[in-house]
């Protein structure tokens, strides 16, 4: 699905920005200077999480109790503002669908509106490398700034340091968890134990006392985080 040409955006940047702005890797092109994405082989089903679990934070969908099978409908009365998430909550508004099937129809289009939000906003930006002389590529610099130090200190906080983490950093910390690429922030978030376990716990829905009165929030985001598990598990990790 490619999400409309309505240009209303609100000024918080989506959960789907904050995700790819946490699995931006700065520098790691050595003589280059460049960076990455980590885990574009899930990306797609990474970002499709953040949406769809963006759009249970806000009451936008909620969980479709009728079945057996997880699957999500739209809350009629309530469209989000955003492009990117009300293309989705249009998708889902059709009819109750899988959470599976709603991944990956809204997945496969949504990494290049959310990096060109984030270059937008001067989080990362894209420059240009010659090779051989001949061949001109397009390549992602900066260290993702102070917007991505602090989401970065946010998530260490929760898994690290065991904080009660808000709804939204929850969700957050999850699908980082989820997407199979933890592992790779060992540089700034260690990869050990107590951390993985925390990481667990955070993507079935065990937020914390401050999460409680999200109840519904929750189940719905707990079950789109599985969702991306499953995903990731069968996908190839690039």
């Amino acid at each position: 699905m490619r999400p409309s040409n309505d240009q209303d955006q609100p000024a918080d940047p989506t959960l789907a920005e904050d995700l790819m702005l946490l699995l931006f890797q700065p520098g790691s092109g050595r003589r280059s200077g460049t960076g990455h994405i980590a885990g574009e082989g899930t990306l797609f089903y990474a970002l499709a999480g953040a949406v769809l679990a963006e759009l249970a934070l806000g009451d936008h969908v909620r969980a479709d109790e009728s079945t057996r099978a997880a699957r999500v409908g739209a809350v009629a009365a309530n469209p989000p503002v955003d492009v990117l998430l009300r293309t989705a909550w249009e998708y889902v508004a059709q009819r109750p669908r899988g959470v599976q099937t709603v991944l990956a129809a809204i997945g496969p289009t949504l990494r290049a509106p959310v990096l060109e939000r984030l270059i937008e906003h001067g989080d990362i930006k894209r420059g240009q490398r010659r090779s051989l002389g001949l061949f001109t590529t397009d390549v992602l610099l900066g260290d993702g700034g102070d917007r991505r130090a602090a989401l970065l200190a946010a998530v260490r906080a929760v898994l690290v340091d065991g904080a009660d983490p808000t709804p939204r950093f929850a969700a957050l910390t999850a699908l980082v968890s989820a997407s199979g690429v933890l592992p790779q922030l060992h540089r700034e978030i260690p990869w050990d134990t107590p951390v993985i376990e925390r990481a667990k716990q955070l993507e079935q829905g065990d937020w914390g006392a401050d999460a409680a009165a999200h109840a519904v929030a929750r189940t719905m985001t707990a079950i789109v985080v599985n969702n991306v598990v499953v995903a990731a598990a069968v996908l190839p990790r690039a």
